[in-house]
């Protein structure tokens, strides 16, 4: 009897372009399904956020995924860098967490030992390595590649090839 198919989305958080990539896995075989980016322009900082929310919003009612992989958001030099993609994050998780579906959460190193086998991996490694593991014609653009790989890391289990992944914090229906 073959495992039910599963359709993960995952999300590359970016207050200017966030990055979106849906598989779908059905045992060990991971298939394409789309992959793109929300781009919130230029504008007051609320209306960007609205303008993210908005746009994973449309792409979780038009791809219906059963899970939602986000990268977690890491200390940049730049304290506000880091404060406002922290915030283009919150909307993504938002809109995930009103249409009630689950948020595995992964470390950019989680994510790159999932893909690459390494964690230090740069972002062409990333890149070369999504197209090779879903099969496509050729790399995909950085943003959505980096959503996809989140999407395959949550698929791997987190635990990337080796198993040195530690699992992913896990949320359901809301946030905290």
């Amino acid at each position: 009897m073959s495992a039910a198919p599963q359709r993960i989305l995952g999300i590359d958080p970016g207050l200017r372009v966030t990055g979106f990539g849906i598989i779908e896995q059905c045992g060990q075989q991971l298939q394409y399904v789309a992959s793109g980016c929300v781009r919130s322009g230029p504008g007051a900082l609320p209306e960007r956020i609205k303008i993210l929310f908005e746009g994973v919003s449309e792409v979780i009612h038009t791809y219906q995924p059963g899970c939602v992989a986000i990268e977690q958001v890491f200390v940049n030099v730049n304290p506000q860098s880091t404060l406002l993609l922290g915030q283009a994050r919150g909307a993504a998780l938002c809109a995930a967490v009103a249409q009630g579906l689950t948020v595995a959460e992964y470390t950019a190193l989680q994510v790159k030992q999932a893909v690459v086998g390494a964690g230090k991996a740069h972002k062409l490694q990333v890149q070369a390595m999504v197209r090779r593991l879903l099969r496509l014609p050729g790399d995909p653009a950085a943003d959505a590649a980096d959503a996809l790989a989140c999407a395959i890391c949550h698929a791997h289990g987190g635990q990337g090839y080796l198993g040195v992944g530690r699992g992913a914090r896990r949320r359901r229906g809301r946030l905290g």
